[in-house]
């Protein structure tokens, strides 16, 4: 592979890890999701026999490792929404009591179906 080539390859990298951080800082997860093919395109390139390395490559590495962290991050911030909805849910379909004796209960709730207080 020819410097210029290599160069090139590397400024690209370097600009799609910066356009990923954005995104990444804004949530936008739709601009993640459509920037990885040509992410792992050029990583590609960067392992490729011949690539010639150079200084940059650490400056690569950084960045690739900071965004791997707030990748992370997001992807736990997913996680811990789609546990809550999916107690909400729960929520919405049953009721758990207790008797007297301290029992747990599960009331199942019919869709549609409301629950009344009474005194």
């Amino acid at each position: 592979m020819k410097d210029d080539q290599a160069h090139a390859t590397i400024d690209s990298l370097n600009d799609l890890l910066d356009t990923e951080r954005a995104a990444l800082l804004e949530g936008n997860l739709d601009d993640i999701s459509r920037l990885h093919s040509r992410k792992e395109s050029l990583i590609n390139d960067l392992n490729a026999p011949d690539f010639p390395g150079g200084p940059h490559i650490g400056t690569l590495q950084d960045k690739l490792r900071r965004n791997q962290l707030l990748l992370d991050a997001a992807l736990d911030g997913v996680r811990s929404v789609t546990r809550r909805l999916a107690s909400i849910r729960q929520v919405r379909q049953s009721l758990d009591t207790y008797d007297s004796l301290g029992k747990k209960r599960t009331v199942t709730v019919a869709d549609g179906g409301t629950l009344e207080k009474r005194s």
